[in-house]
């Protein structure tokens, strides 16, 4: 998934600014990207952010919160009953009277392969819900006391069981996720895990009497949560405790006391546990060479020095767009970010955090998990605030769909579909009825549905006249783009594994100079077999398509309707009713294997223990397992293509009981590694394997290389065979768009002046070549101004996350500020070489944002030139232009930097 939030109008002024204009500190750690921002409630905000660093990409969100003001923030404990996902605990926290839940975050490391249970301390209603694992020494927490304000502190188990006749015993651990090896641990109502660990010996106490003996020692058992009122006292067998509590009957007198001991001040009323220290005492920590400091998704927790100003941040990672952060770089990012004290709670695939929208009854999901789904977690935090009072103060106006850039646009004489959520003073829920207008170039019906009029700006408003006689209401700028010129899908085809499987997909239209918006199922008509296909409107702007029958191709052709006629998809009137433009998608359902090589060509594959051998049938190969690393592995001639749709690999094994694990190598399409792995090979004999591709893996795949690692000694697996199991969509439509920049040779000489790209020891005749000014061979030579264009040739040579990309944004936004403030420049070309395989698809995307950003702003004119591509093309996006010139031939541009039209027109000849 590419990731660029939308950039707001403060983030061009960030785009634009030199480096004198920007923080010493963002300067040598990356640059921000992009920005939004919104109020949660009174007293907490959330800002959610990118950055590019040296090495990676990093997405990040951050509860800013003022605890103890004005707000009525609290900071409360978030969990309790067993693994849940932290929607789900908040959805049933608590609150009490006259409170809302505004935000929530997970807590603590949990017992994940065992009971669940959370492995530090925790507090909820300043009472000690559970004590560390680790036994009654302190384990650090963040608290809250009774007057909101945090702190990082380590919290001990001061508690104690007496015995009858007055023996007191020590108490090990007070409803801890794992049983003290030595001593004795208690377990309440309140234990926070799905059921007790398997303990030796327990019994039960209630009211200070023993209600339940401890039965014959056989085996460890588990036991269900004790029932309010009881507390289970366990020990290890074996042990002198348990022989204590063996010897304890029915109705002897036991009282146990636990509490919570922290290491200085006030007991907190509410504390979750966590484990490393990021920020002491105003000193980022340094955790190189721990176990737990390496890149990985990230929740932290930090405090102002006065406790008054709490920080709760999620960094994303493991993924495309965000590579994580290890212990060492968290501390400086919650430091630099103002944090006194910050401590590291759970992260990984346990990284959540929600926030309320105004208005809204349910939080949203603000961080993207690395499991691609919320994870059950053992406890979290949960920020509450008071409740409003329900009289509505405002609107939340957005889009169905979502609040992106290209749903605030829209071509004249279609449509935009339109919400209003209603919110008090608090930004707490306010329901009721908006009455709905428009101004600029569109209307807007009872029913929030914008029409556009004509290209242009528009606002549309709800109101809502209220008892008191006030007129709250909110608003939403929007954007008419020029007449529509072109549509396509987001998908060019849809792969289904199976009848009932459903895919989405959304239609993009373009304006002529490559602006693009959603195109609504009520302005589009669809044409497509109905006996095997059902597509329907998704209610978030796009459509779902669902197979009907188990196997089947076929295509679906979408109109745009003229004057966007309402109507469900493909409903009353013929397909393509009106003048509508049209596309096309390939649709295909059940799965097929198609070949990715059969080793025909095993002889040039290379590799350490690599050889040919008999395969199945035919032509295979044998990898040798042999020495301490016991692996093997084989590279083809050339990186084999997946099919883009392929769901699963399969590959023939020829095993020999040895317990290797074969494997397949493959880069996506930024060039990162995707490994998918076969199980241990305990058979003898050719089998077929399946291996699925994981669905985060980025198409296109191509495979790179067959390995194998040993398993208990020397083995030998013999290959053959690799194919995809991938839905027979057939070919997808290719509609070809000339952009009217490609000119005429005499168009090219008819503008004020020239220059020419040509291949790296090509003709350097200058001027009197051609009447070109001068000549480009390559992208190395120094940015320069000539003729009102601003040129910034980008070294490519350097891979986006090896340091390239960061040198290139700054050197990209350098030059925006040059021009934007030289009168004299009237346009900026990006020079920069093909370089696919170094120049990642987020950089790109990030380099036409913050040229299109340049071109509204300023008025000025954007273009990327890219040298030595493999063919020739132009066109544009966002009215940025682009020129690819191939590594053959020579293309002639023509230039006029101050022209009212397009200011570029290019040639490409032999």
């Amino acid at each position: 998934m590419l990731s660029l939030r939308p950039l707001l109008p403060v983030l061009l002024a960030v785009a634009l600014a030199g480096p004198a204009e920007a923080s010493a500190a963002a300067q040598a750690d990356g640059i921000e990207t992009a920005r939004t921002g919104r109020q949660i409630a009174p007293g907490i905000r959330l800002e959610s952010y990118d950055r590019l660093e040296a090495d990676r990409w990093l997405r990040i969100d951050e509860l800013l919160v003022d605890l103890g003001g004005r707000g009525g923030v609290r900071a409360e404990y978030l969990g309790g009953h067993g693994p849940a996902t932290v929607a789900e605990a908040a959805a049933r926290h608590p609150t009490g009277p006259g409170r809302r839940v505004v935000a929530a975050v997970n807590g603590d490391f949990f017992d994940i392969r065992g009971t669940g249970a959370p492995l530090g301390p925790g507090l909820g209603g300043g009472r000690l819900l559970h004590s560390a694992t680790s036994g009654p020494g302190a384990a650090p927490a963040v608290g809250f006391g009774a007057d909101g304000i945090g702190r990082v502190l380590r919290i001990a188990l001061d508690g104690s069981v007496t015995l009858p006749g007055g023996a007191v015993r020590p108490l090990a651990g007070y409803n801890a996720a794992r049983p003290p090896a030595v001593g004795l641990a208690a377990y309440t109502a309140d234990w926070p895990g799905a059921e007790l660990p398997a303990v030796g010996t327990a019994v039960a106490v209630r009211d200070g009497r023993v209600t339940t003996a401890a039965p014959p020692v056989r085996s460890p058992a588990r036991r269900e949560r004790p029932a309010p009122g009881t507390t289970v006292l366990t020990a290890a067998a074996g042990g002198a405790a348990a022989a204590e509590l063996a010897a304890l009957r029915p109705g002897d007198a036991v009282a146990v006391a636990a509490r919570a001991l922290p290491d200085a001040g006030p007991v907190p009323v509410a504390a979750v546990g966590g484990r490393e220290a990021l920020v002491v005492a105003g000193v980022p920590q340094n955790h190189d060479g721990e176990p737990n400091n390496t890149a990985a998704p990230r929740t932290a927790v930090g405090f102002s020095r006065d406790g008054r100003r709490l920080r709760i941040l999620t960094v994303d990672g493991r993924q495309r767009d965000s590579g994580g952060l290890t212990l060492t770089a968290l501390g400086r990012l919650m430091h630099r970010l103002g944090a006194y004290e910050a401590l590291n709670l759970d992260g990984g695939g346990s990284s959540t955090l929600l926030a309320g929208l105004s208005g809204a009854t349910a939080l949203a999901l603000e961080n993207s998990p690395s499991d691609g789904r919320l994870r059950p977690v053992s406890n979290g935090l949960v920020l509450t605030a008071p409740a409003g009072s329900g009289r509505t103060a405002g609107y939340r106006v957005e889009p169905v769909g979502g609040t992106t850039e290209d749903l605030t646009r829209v071509f004249p004489r279609l449509t935009r579909t339109l919400t209003a959520t209603g919110y008090d003073a608090l930004l707490g829920p306010a329901p009721g009825a908006p009455v709905w207008s428009a101004d600029g170039a569109g209307t807007v019906d009872s029913a929030g549905v914008f029409h556009a009029v004509r290209p242009g700006r528009a606002t549309a408003h709800a109101r809502r006249t209220t008892a008191h006689g006030a007129v709250p209401q909110g608003e939403l700028p929007l954007e008419v783009l020029g007449p529509l010129t072109r549509i396509r899908p987001t998908h060019a085809r849809i792969g289904l594994a199976e009848q009932g499987e459903s895919a989405g997909f959304r239609l993009t239209g373009y304006d002529a100079q490559g602006a693009a918006s959603v195109v609504e199922p009520r302005d589009v008509a669809l044409e497509f077999d109905r006996s095997r296909w059902r597509v329907t409107d998704d209610g978030h702007g796009g459509f779902t398509v669902t197979a009907l029958v188990p196997q089947a191709t076929g295509r679906l052709r979408a109109a745009v309707r003229a004057g966007g006629a309402a109507g469900a998809p493909g409903a009353a009137g013929a397909p393509g009713a009106g003048s509508g433009l049209t596309t096309e998608l390939a649709l295909g359902v059940g799965l097929v294997t198609f070949p990715v090589t059969d080793l025909a060509d095993v002889a040039d594959w290379t590799g350490p223990g690599a050889s040919a051998a008999e395969g199945h049938p035919g032509a295979g190969l044998a990898l040798e397992l042999t020495g301490a690393a016991a692996q093997g592995s084989a590279a083809p001639p050339r990186p084999l293509p997946v099919p883009e749709l392929a769901r699963s690999l399969t590959l023939w094994v020829g095993g020999d009981g040895s317990g290797a694990r074969p494997a397949v190598e493959l880069a996506d399409a930024d060039g990162a590694a995707v490994t998918v792995r076969g199980p241990a090979v305990d058979w003898t004999g050719w089998r077929e394997l399946t291996l699925p591709l994981p669905a985060t893996a980025e198409p296109p795949l191509s495979v790179i290389r067959l390995s194998a690692v040993g398993g208990t000694g020397p083995g030998r697996l013999a290959l053959d065979t690799l194919g995809a199991r991938t839905p027979p969509t057939g070919p997808a439509a290719a509609p070809v768009v000339r952009d009217p920049i490609v000119a005429t040779e005499a168009g090219v000489r008819a503008r004020p002046w020239r220059f020419a790209v040509e291949p790296a020891g090509g003709s350097r005749a200058g001027t009197g070549d051609g009447g070109a000014d001068f000549v480009l061979t390559g992208a190395d030579r120094p940015e320069f101004v000539h003729r009102g264009v601003r040129f910034l040739p980008l070294d490519t040579t350097r891979p986006t996350l090896g340091g390239g990309g960061l040198d290139r944004m700054r050197a990209l936004r350098k030059a925006l500020a040059a021009a934007a403030r030289d009168p004299a420049t009237g346009a900026l070309a990006v020079v920069r070489a093909d370089a696919p395989d170094t120049v990642d698809r987020k950089e790109t995307a990030l380099t036409a944002h913050l040229l299109a950003e340049f071109r509204r702003t300023t008025g000025k004119r954007a273009a990327v030139l890219t040298l030595g591509a493999p063919a020739f093309a132009a066109g544009r996006s966002e009215g940025v232009l682009s020129v690819a010139a191939p590594r053959t031939g020579r293309t002639l541009v023509g230039v006029d930097a101050f022209a009212r039209r397009d200011w570029l027109a290019v040639r490409q000849t032999p």
